[in-house]
């Protein structure tokens, strides 16, 4: 139980970090608004200045490039992904709690992934235009600024980064939060699978209030989906056709 609980211990500091990465993250591209001034005079300024625009004091969000982001994404991610296999392997984790047994890449749960990924993408469309339609903030700013301009842009997103990001956050989320918790602390798969959504949720701040809301609905059918398949490969495909498919058909 010392190493259960050590391993616990460890996840928790990983978890935070990325919860925090999320925030600072959330901050960058949010626009910040300063009070807008008073409107000058016409002494403050020459009548022959009277045509030109005049800035308003408002500023937009960081200039932070395609490449940038995605970089961004592959060091942190991939950062976060070898502390967690460190810990794990030190503390002995068994793969099978994690949803990597023997039958794991079986044609079946395979196939609920590709079948649950498709479902989950439009869901989560239908979601995005819900928060569009109804002014609950907008969930794709961060899809677009990533979405790369370059046919080796779009590789590296496809067959890099979002295998990356997948195959981290389904391990932290539903390997670790939900199988390995359950096994190694005797606690229901449902009540862990709870609060793995909330907290994948909440790493996802950078998609605003919006994107929070649908990204914790999401996480928490790809939750139930672990539990039901004890299949961490079955989650992993799905949360990549989830958001290769946002990329793809929205961006492309």
């Amino acid at each position: 139980m010392s190493e259960w609980t050590a391993f616990a211990g460890f996840v928790g500091v990983v978890l935070v970090g990325l919860l925090l990465l999320a925030r600072a993250s959330a901050t960058a591209l949010t626009p910040s608004e300063p009070p807008v001034p008073e409107t000058p005079t016409a002494t403050e300024y020459p009548a022959t200045l009277d045509a030109r625009v005049v800035d308003d004091g408002r500023s937009s969000p960081p200039n932070l490039s395609t490449a940038t982001l995605l970089l961004n994404v592959v060091v942190s991610q991939g950062l976060f992904a070898s502390l967690l296999l460190v810990g794990m392997w030190v503390a002995s984790i068994p793969p099978a709690s994690l949803g990597l047994g023997a039958d794991s890449l079986a044609l079946y749960p395979l196939a609920v992934g590709v079948g649950l990924g498709v479902t989950l993408h439009g869901a989560n469309t239908v979601g995005s235009r819900l928060s569009d339609r109804f002014g609950f903030g907008d969930a794709t700013a961060l899809r677009e600024a990533m979405a790369p301009d370059s046919v080796p842009g779009w590789a590296a997103l496809l067959l890099v980064v979002l295998p990356l990001v997948a195959g981290f956050e389904e391990l932290l989320f539903r390997g670790v939060l939900i199988g390995a918790f359950a096994t190694g602390f005797d606690l229901s798969p449902w009540l862990l699978a709870a609060f793995s959504s909330v907290a994948f949720a909440l790493g996802h701040g950078a998609q605003g209030r919006a994107g929070v809301v649908v990204t914790g609905t999401l996480g928490f059918v790809l939750a139930a989906a672990f539990v039901l398949t004890g299949s961490l490969a079955a989650v992993i495909v799905a949360h990549y056709l989830v958001n290769a498919l946002e990329f793809v058909v929205h961006e492309r």
